[in-house]
Parts: C-alpha cells; structure tokens; sequence
C-alpha cells in the first residue's frame, strides 16, 4: 500500500484534508461579493463555459497609489518556504509514491528573522540584439504581472497577480489573499514591476477555484488572454510571477500534460465569529498518512455537511517551468504572451525535513478560460457559479460493487432526485467515463470538470452501463 506523508512546516498551520471527491455534496463557502463590471480582455470560452460580458465601466475604488519619481529598489522580503495545501488524490495517471501538492504562496510570521531576499526592480535586458523570444515575453508582459503581499494578524505572505483591466483589476489566489484561509480581512499591498506601492481593495474570491479579484487605482498594462482549449501538450511556457518574494522571477518549460485533476484543502476565508480550522495536531504537523485512490486505500464515500467538505478539485495545465512558492497568481503564458493559465500549486515529493520541497519541475495553473470567467463573474456580480451534476460518485478502483472493472472513470453511487444526471437517464451503477469531451478517469475528474463548468450550461456525459457506452446531455444545476 503507498502512503504520503507530509512533513511538518515550520511556522505555519495547515488544514485537514478530507478524501471525498463527491460531485453531489461541495463545499459551499460562499465568496465575498464587491464590486462593479469592467471590460474582459479578449478571448474565446471554452465550449463547456459561457463567459459573462461586462457591460459598463467599474467604479472607481478607494485605493491609494504611491509612485514616487524613481522607482526605489526593491525591499527586502524574507524567504519563507510554507506547503499550506496537499494533494489527496491525483487522477489522471499522476498519482505515485510519495508525491505531494503544494499551494505556493510564499508565507512568512511577522516576527521571522529570516534572511533577506532582495530582488530586481524590473527585468533587465542588456543586450537586446541578442534576445530571445523569452526575453522579448518577459520585457513585454513583466509590467503586467504584481506582487502581492498580503497581512492578516500575525502572519503575513507574498503571492503573484495578473492584472486584468487597465484600471487596476488584479486576478490571483483564494489561497494568496485568505493566507491559506487564515483571515477574511487581509491588509493587502500590491508591489509593480518598476517598484511602485498600492493599497490594494479585495474585490472578492471564489475559493471553488481558488482564485480571486483585488483592485488597484491607477492606469495600467493589462495581459490578453489565450484560448486554453487549443493547447497541446509540449507547447513552450513562460512563467512570471515572485517565487520566494523574489518579484519578476522568469522561468520557462513545456505544457507537460492537460486536463489534470489535483485535490487541495479550500482556503475559503473563515466565516464571521469562527476561527480557522486548525489540523488535528494544534498545526505543528506532520500531518496524517494519506493513501492514493485506487493503490490499497478505501475511501469514505458518505455524503457530507457543506460545513464538512474541505477540499476543492481543480482542472490544471501541468508544466514543468519551475514554480515556486510565491508563484502563486502569477502568470503562465504562451510564446505570444499571452495568459494560458494562473499558477496555482506545485507538486513535491513530500521528503523535505526542515519545511516545504521546492520545484521538482511538475506545476499546476489553473486554465485561462475558466480563470476569465471566474475574474469577471467577481468583477460583474460579485460572486461565480458553478455546475452540479446531482450525483455522488467514486473511483471505480475503489468501488467493491464492481467486481469486473474494465474501465477507470467514476463510478455513480446516487443520483438526486430532479438533478441534472437524473433528468438525462444517469443511475447508480454506472461508470462516467467522459464529460463534454474529455476523459474522466476518477471522481476527482469528474468534480474538478464539474466545478469548472457554469451553473445552467449544458454538457455532454458519456458513461458505460452494461458494457455499452452512451453519451447525454445534461443541463447542470447550480451548486449552492
């Protein structure tokens, strides 16, 4: 049987994890609506997602700019090296012995005495005849990519963002702005390419997909955004972002597998009046073993309380252009450069003794398309929807009722009564083993491409019963 440890962390509380991939019974932590519309950047949605247009200018925010004549050097911002999520399952022919995921914002307590990490003001190009196209990428979308430092009590942590709209929307993590789910009223600051600082409002989050919206005042450069449907696998990446608070790092590599699932305890922002969830040993670790679906471990497939559910799923680009803790927000972007994905989590082999591994060259970004509908849903309306197909599912390794498995997907094990899959003919016993296109291989991949579609849209679900395959089309409810 393989099990995953994970070490502890020095200086930092995680959260427990919960191993129930279920499609039927999410989390429900409702993110903070604030804001008004703004105009998207231009790209085509996905097919299973319909992007919300905005249609008027957003107000204006009271945030302040500070921007003096010269841009100063960079202050300095101690390294800190903190796992804060972990993966529980890895579907889709990533999961192995002792590979762990990790969020990557760089947190760091306020009172560390860590060594300094000063970083450049701004990329430096000083040859430019002899520049290459990643040079040209870096010099071009480097001023649209910020940093993030974010304060809530006594902790405090850097993460990246990506700014959006010319009048100051900043896309980046649930998990960069809550600290890891540490507060719901964070005092964020937003650090430019060139050295200037701005208070920064949060807009709103959606901690589903861990992403969420901050505002700046200003006038800036915006990124456009690609169509993450038409990657291929071996496309060349660049990614920019501040690993470590090292701002306007640039790394490079390949798209290394798409349509990925990965499991990451929510880092929603703890309600009014309650307290974050510490892990069961006071948050100085190490954690429980964990097992990997399907390699020896059952897994508890009793529906949950909203309350309960701790972890989301999240369809991911992989590529192996080292990320690092402090990526987190950050951009990945193709070779026009333009964003393909925002980097979310890294996974580690989970061996590390003293803290958190670094890059072993296997990251995660969440795609474009799902991150633009999410951003402007935030910016339009305050908050996103997201699909419910009405079932609770399970992999088929796990599932004992199978005694011949002859297929991987996710097994059903109810349906809800006038659901999305009741209503297109779906029943407990059958195996999912696609949806709207793309090949599910467990519940994980079944939620994580659930999640992401909108609340409403219609979708395609092949599924096996019987040896026979068919495919329905199902219109999703909205999860709640």
């Amino acid at each position: 049987m393989l099990r995953l440890q994970l070490d502890a962390i020095p200086a930092w509380k995680e959260h427990p994890m919960t191993d129930n991939p279920e499609v039927e019974n999410p989390d429900t932590t409702e993110p903070t609506p604030s804001a008004g519309p703004a105009e998207p950047a231009a790209t085509q949605p996905t097919p299973s997602v319909t992007d919300t247009e905005p249609t008027a200018v957003p107000p204006a925010f009271a945030a302040s700019a500070q921007a003096p004549a010269s841009a100063p050097a960079k202050r300095s911002t101690p390294v800190g090296l903190v796992a804060a999520l972990a993966v529980g399952a890895l579907v889709g022919g990533v999961s192995g012995a002792g590979v762990a995921t990790w969020a990557i914002t760089s947190n760091v307590n306020l009172h560390s005495t860590a060594a300094s990490a000063p970083g450049p003001s701004t990329i430096t190009v000083n040859d430019a005849a002899d520049a290459t196209r990643i040079t040209a990428i870096a010099a071009s979308a480097g001023p649209s990519v910020v940093t993030v430092s974010v304060q809530g009590g006594s902790s405090a942590g850097t993460g990246s963002g990506v700014i959006l709209t010319e009048d100051g929307y900043i896309l980046t993590n649930t998990h960069v702005v809550t600290l890891d789910g540490e507060t719901a009223h964070p005092t964020i600051s937003v650090q430019s390419y060139d050295g200037h600082l701005y208070t920064a409002k949060l807009v709103g989050t959606d901690p589903i997909t861990d992403l969420a919206v901050i505002k700046i005042q200003g006038t800036f450069q915006p990124l456009q955004f690609a169509d993450s449907s038409k990657l291929n696998v071996g496309d060349d990446t660049v990614a920019i972002g501040a690993p470590l608070g090292l701002s306007n790092t640039v790394t490079n590599g390949i798209v290394s597998a798409l349509n990925r699932s990965i499991t990451v305890s929510s880092s929603a922002a703890p309600k009014e009046g309650t307290s974050p969830t510490p892990n069961d040993n006071g948050g100085s670790g190490p954690f429980n073993f964990w097992e990997f679906p399907g390699q020896g471990g059952s897994q508890d497939q009793q529906p949950q309380s909203a309350a309960q559910q701790a972890n989301i799923f999240l369809p991911v680009i992989q590529t192996d252009a080292a990320i690092n803790p402090g990526n987190s927000g950050g951009a990945l972007l193709d070779l026009d450069g333009k964003v393909i994905g925002i980097n979310v989590a890294i996974a580690g082999t989970g061996n590390s003794t003293g803290g958190q591994s670094g890059s072993i060259g296997v990251g995660f970004a969440i795609p474009s398309n799902l991150a633009k509908r999410i951003a402007f849903d935030i910016i339009n309306g305050g908050a996103a929807t997201h699909g419910l197909l009405g079932a609770t599912v399970m992999d088929v390794t796990g599932d004992s009722a199978i005694t011949t498995k002859t297929v991987v997907g996710a097994s059903v094990q109810s349906v809800t009564d006038g659901g999305a899959a009741a209503k297109a003919g779906i029943r407990k016993g059958d195996v999912i083993t696609g949806f709207n296109g793309l090949p599910i291989t467990g519940s994980t991949d079944l939620t994580a491409q659930v999640r992401a579609a909108e609340a409403g849209s219609h979708a395609t679900v092949t599924y096996v019963r019987n040896g026979q395959s068919t495919t329905v089309n199902v219109v999703l409810g909205e999860l709640k």
